[in-house]
């Protein structure tokens, strides 16, 4: 297939690229700078200039697709809103462009705020929908897009997709233990954490798209909920640092904005992802992975 990927050198994307060329997929990638364009060139993706706000781009990379994988948002936490509003557009563009072709549409999504508290399984449907809503109300707008000819599929990644070269959730995580010279976990850690493997997650993205009729919300989910103290233990062990409780009054103080985050309960299940396309992750688990130590050479870096 000839698939237009967005984000494709981005943390996820650039593990997804090399398994979609590896099964022998045509691969073009958004690429909004030439530093990037350069990544793609390199892992035999040709670059479609433009960044997630060039709807033009969007809309030239769908129309010569057989498929689109939408991977790319801005992660811009001090406009949230802002960030919601764009990946709406980017989500309307591409279904105008794909409606009535029966082409594939992959888009990223998760699982943090779906159903806090509670295990939240492929049958739950996202409670957010609207332009004013977070990420633009985009998961359900996207699979509404059945209706119009087209296969929507939610690619729902764990919050913590963790590896070699991560520089999300848990590097900041170790960034700031450093820094404060204590790993913290708020309250008594009792809160659960999905987490995935990117190298697992990029494989099941490949197996969503060439079985697009299997399943209609895919969870790439490693490990249903890792305990937010375990993290923290793991941290302080690999840091060389003292592991406390934080006050939740104090979180924001300590961990700034990603404290909200951690302080979330938000396990999630992939038994109907698994039992419908065939997956099985393989890969280290967080846990072992922060024990194998590269976030922490990096971090001393």
């Amino acid at each position: 297939m000839q698939v237009f990927v967005t984000g494709a050198s981005g943390w996820i994307g650039s593990g997804v690229v090399p398994e979609l060329v590896a099964a022998g997929h045509q691969v073009r990638g958004l690429a909004r700078s030439e530093q990037s364009a350069a990544r793609l060139r390199a892992a035999g993706v040709e670059p479609v200039p433009g960044g997630l706000d060039d709807l033009g781009s969007l809309r030239s990379g769908a129309e010569n697709a057989d498929a689109v994988i939408h991977l790319a948002f801005k992660h811009d936490f001090s406009d949230f809103a802002a960030s919601g509003r764009s990946e709406r557009a980017a989500m309307e563009t591409f279904g105008e462009v794909l409606a009535g072709t029966g082409k594939p549409l992959l888009f990223a999504s998760g699982v943090a705020l779906v159903r806090p508290g509670q295990v939240v399984t492929e049958e739950d449907a996202s409670p957010f929908t609207g332009s004013e809503a977070p990420r633009g109300g985009a998961e359900a707008l996207a699979l509404g897009f059945a209706d119009r000819g087209i296969r929507p599929i939610a690619l729902r990644f764990a919050p913590t997709v963790h590896g070699t070269g991560d520089h999300g959730f848990l590097a900041t995580l170790v960034g700031i233990a450093r820094e404060k010279g204590v790993a913290g976990y708020v309250g008594d850690g009792a809160n659960r954490w999905p987490a995935v493997h990117r190298d697992d997650a990029a494989r099941l993205v490949v197996r969503a798209l060439e079985d697009p009729d299997a399943a209609r919300i895919v969870h790439a989910i490693g490990e249903e909920g890792v305990p937010a103290r375990a993290i923290a233990e793991a941290i302080g062990r690999g840091a060389g640092v003292p592991v406390a409780s934080i006050d939740p009054d104090d979180v924001e103080a300590h961990f700034g904005w990603i404290g909200a985050f951690f302080a979330l309960d938000v396990p999630a299940s992939s038994a109907l992802t698994r039992a419908r396309l065939g997956w099985q992750p393989t890969e280290a688990g967080l846990l072992d992975d922060l024990a194998a130590g590269h976030y922490f050479r990096r971090a001393a870096a």
